[in-house]
């Protein structure tokens, strides 16, 4: 009795989702396109030029654990980069606290980053990477707040903070 219960139960809590993820930003690319970036170097390369917490996130898509990045806090104004290529990213005004433990902003710079259609928690999410060098920064949402509604929610390992002059 207590093995079906349990069993209910973990089906039930993996077949929940959030409301943020429902939505689909992402709809001029399906995933498995094949891009070209500007910046084109081996993993060998990648794997020399960044620590490894950087390349796992940037090259390898992972996901940092919430509420470890340094920048996560950061209110200094500035301009967040790329950490693998230097592209900017995202103005520091455009930064705010959306409580989910990751850097997260409710506009990028246009026309650098990127977006892909990414299934690999079973269902489609807008995946976002720099446009100069394909590397991995995180997702965005439709929850974030105005004037954009959206969240960028990105990887703080994967950008580095340039503060203005």
């Amino acid at each position: 009795m207590k093995i079906n219960i349990l069993s209910a139960l973990l089906v039930l809590f993996v077949s929940c989702k959030g409301t943020s993820q429902e939505k689909e930003v992402a709809t001029k690319t399906e995933a498995g396109d094949k891009k070209e970036f500007a910046i084109q170097k081996t993993n060998t390369e990648w794997k020399k030029e960044l620590t490894d917490a950087e390349y796992y996130v940037l090259r390898e898509a992972a996901t940092e654990n919430p509420f470890t990045s340094e920048l996560l806090k950061n209110n200094e104004k500035g301009t967040y980069v790329c950490a693998a290529c230097a592209t900017p990213l995202f103005k520091s005004y455009t930064k705010f606290d959306s409580g989910t433990g990751w850097p997260s902003f409710y506009e990028e710079i246009e026309g650098n980053v990127a977006y892909d259609v990414d299934y690999k928690i079973g269902y489609k999410r807008t995946e976002e990477h720099c446009a100069t060098c394909g590397g991995h920064l995180g997702h965005v949402f439709e929850d974030g707040p105005e004037p954009t509604g959206l969240r960028h929610c990105i990887n703080g390992v994967a950008l580095d903070f340039v503060p203005a002059e």
